[in-house]
């Protein structure tokens, strides 16, 4: 089963970076990660019926239909989905990839919330898609600063590993029972 990930951080030391790196390590299969920094904004003259699509947003498309399910991975910016996340959403939004795809939702903040409201909103957002939001994959962790090794760029915390790692159990089970929609390469 493949998993692809979305990031919405850029930042090359981003915390949440850290903690999609190690919730991929508990996934058996194989995985990659979505580059939504090369997508350009969302506008739908670019995409209209009979169009071609820019070539970051085919990738991008491409990789999501190939995958089994999905896992968004993301911080919280003034109680809201960073805006390189929602651009790379909406240009998902009418082409149909992500319906019935399971998908986690994992958010990480400094703050003792988790990324609570992001992880609303993208949760609304990727069920509005009809992506199957799976609950018992999602996760929001709190205080993330001193649960990353900074030197390996990587969660450290016990109990937060612990928690990615049942989250991703949950995420393959669902995408276990749904049926492929995509050929194995």
């Amino acid at each position: 089963m493949r998993l692809l990930a979305l990031s919405g951080s850029l930042r090359a030391r981003s915390s949440n970076g850290a903690v999609l790196r190690s919730a991929l390590a508990f996934w058996d299969g194989p995985t990659a990660t979505a580059d939504i920094g090369s997508l350009p904004h969302f506008n739908p003259d670019l995409d209209g019926e009979g169009a071609t699509p820019p070539a970051p947003v085919a990738a991008l498309r491409t990789a999501v239909a190939a995958a089994d399910a999905l896992l968004v991975v993301s911080p919280e910016y003034a109680h809201g989905v960073p805006g390189v996340l929602k651009n790379a959403l909406d240009w998902l939004v009418s082409s149909g990839e992500c319906v019935d795809k399971p998908v986690a939702v994992v958010t990480a903040s400094p703050f003792p919330t988790g990324g609570d409201h992001a992880n609303a909103q993208l949760r609304e957002t990727l069920r509005m898609m009809t992506g199957e939001v799976v609950a018992a994959a999602c996760r929001e962790i709190p205080a993330i600063g001193p649960k990353i090794d900074p030197t390996t760029e990587r969660v450290k915390d016990e109990a937060a590993l612990s928690d990615l790692r049942t989250a991703l159990s949950h995420l393959a089970t669902a995408a276990a029972a749904t049926p492929a929609t995509s050929e194995s390469p």
